[in-house]
């Protein structure tokens, strides 16, 4: 591991790295050591006042130029990201702790597949021709909001700079981004690259610190956006905030999805969703199919199996390829998984494997399987965001739906099941944003990203993308006289 991975400033505006020394100490910590690998400075006010007026100034140039020109500087950026993958997803986990082997194939790869497909829509965004009686029409324009906050999480940093980035830039806007302040390293690289890929000085900017920081972007009244990756109730404090400006936003917050087995399920399958659901970047995913629902007649069969898989975990040092578990991202984070396990077992649940801290230095914890998990237990209702999977028991379809709609989340929900009926009804009556139907945690940059109830409002990616970074104006063009009562 390099001994440090300290950036040339701890901003990056204007096109280029910017520091305010005046600034809190911010050290960045490498998740599987606890060693600090880098420190930064939080934004000061003066350095938000120049990271949006660099945005508003560079918004204008920006949005001039055609989308196909746009959609240039975007897909060169895809590619620059793509030519240097390696050293971002080193970049990546040191920054999270995430394994190489995830982070090779998940994070900038992911950044890149958003710019480059939000840079091949760029040129097709348009109006539409509205004729009426009389000659007369109307045509619509679809125009960029202005200046865009984004605000991301600590679980996919790169990925999310990019998923928030993408579509605000494709359709005109600038952006200014506030990475989580336990994850501060990623974004400033992407800064780099657009810059290099040809967008303007200022288009997009990358800020430092905690909730003070996103607070005063929230509030400055040149933001016409903002954009969050969160848990609930930090969404619901932004979205508030947000609102006092009637500010257009989109939530991506957290959930406590349900994942349903059927007893026709292909149980390996199954056995591999409820893996990718549960365990996937030691449990860090906002989407996660934590309640898992089986159906009373393979519920032996699948504990067995899961069971039997986790021994095929490694957990260890995230850049060993084949690590497949990298610690939590951070000791606090840790210390809430341990409490979560702790009140599953004080309320009854059955701890069958799991759940303990290993021997590595660092924040790591083993992940951990419940059974005889029930709906009322606290780790059937709150989100955990740890490496936890919880397994409930269900007799009837009926039953299976009702449960998984019980709870004020709607972010995911997934269904294992031969029987294709079934799944699309399990499908279509799911409270959810994104469904998965015999896989789970799938996200193509194609297709639209979000939460229903509590879990969100808007969507990322696919085409949807652009209603929530762009609004329509329509105009009324007359072809005859104008004509008054008097």
């Amino acid at each position: 591991m390099p001994e440090s991975l300290q950036p040339e400033a701890s901003h990056f505006i204007d096109g280029a790295y910017a520091e305010d020394a005046s600034g809190d100490l911010l050290p960045v910590i490498y998740p599987a050591t606890g060693a600090e690998i880098a420190r930064l400075h939080t934004a000061t006010p003066a350095i938000l006042d120049r990271a949006l007026a660099a945005a508003k100034r560079a918004q204008a140039e920006w949005a001039a130029r055609t989308g196909a020109e746009r959609g240039r500087v975007l897909r060169r950026a895809a590619e620059i990201i793509r030519a240097r993958n390696q050293d971002l997803s080193v970049l990546e986990t040191h920054d999270t702790g995430k394994p190489i082997s995830e982070t090779t194939v998940a994070d900038a790869t992911s950044a890149a597949d958003a710019l480059e497909w939000f840079g091949c829509l760029a040129p097709t965004l348009s109006g539409e021709h509205i004729p009426l009686s009389g000659g007369d029409f109307v045509y619509t324009r679809r125009e960029p909001l202005g200046v865009c906050v984004g605000l991301g999480a600590w679980n996919y940093p790169t990925q999310i700079a990019a998923w928030k980035a993408a579509p605000a830039l494709a359709c005109g806007n600038a952006m200014v981004f506030k990475p989580s302040e336990e994850t501060p390293l990623c974004a400033l690289k992407l800064a780099e690259i657009l810059v290099e890929a040809g967008a303007p000085p200022g288009l997009f900017n990358v800020v430092q610190g905690a909730g003070e920081v996103g607070r005063a972007l929230v509030a400055d009244p040149r933001v016409a956006k903002v954009s969050l990756t969160g848990s609930v109730p930090t969404g619901q404090r932004v979205y508030a905030a947000a609102a006092e400006g009637m500010k257009h936003v989109t939530m991506e917050l957290g959930g406590k999805s349900p994942l349903v087995v059927f007893e026709d399920a292909e149980l390996e399958d199954a056995v591999s969703g409820a893996i990718m659901a549960n365990f996937y970047s030691t449990g860090q995913v906002c989407s996660n199919g934590t309640r898992v629902f089986v159906q009373r007649g393979i519920r032996e069969a699948f504990l067995d199996r899961v069971t039997a898989r986790m021994d095929d975990a490694v957990i260890g040092d995230p850049m060993d390829a084949a690590t497949t578990i990298g610690p939590m991202v951070s000791a606090r984070q840790r210390a809430i998984v341990e409490d979560y396990i702790a009140k599953g077992v004080e309320e009854g649940a059955t701890l069958v494997k799991g759940g303990h801290r290993t021997g590595n230095e660092g924040f790591f914890i083993e992940p951990a399987l419940f059974a005889d998990v029930t709906d009322g237990m606290t780790i059937a209702r709150e989100e955990i965001f740890g490496p936890v999977l919880s397994v409930l028991d269900f007799d009837t379809e009926e039953e299976a739906l009702a449960r998984a709609n019980a709870t004020p989340y709607g972010l995911a929900a997934g269904v294992f099941t031969r029987d294709m009926a079934r799944a699309h009804r399990m499908a279509a009556g799911f409270q959810a944003g994104a469904t998965y139907i015999n896989t789970y945690n799938l996200t193509p940059v194609e297709a639209p990203f979000g939460g229903s109830k509590t879990s969100g409002v808007g969507r990322e990616n696919g085409k949807a993308a652009i209603e929530f970074y762009s609004e329509l104006k329509s105009v009324y063009v007359a072809n005859g006289p104008c004509e008054a009562p008097f």
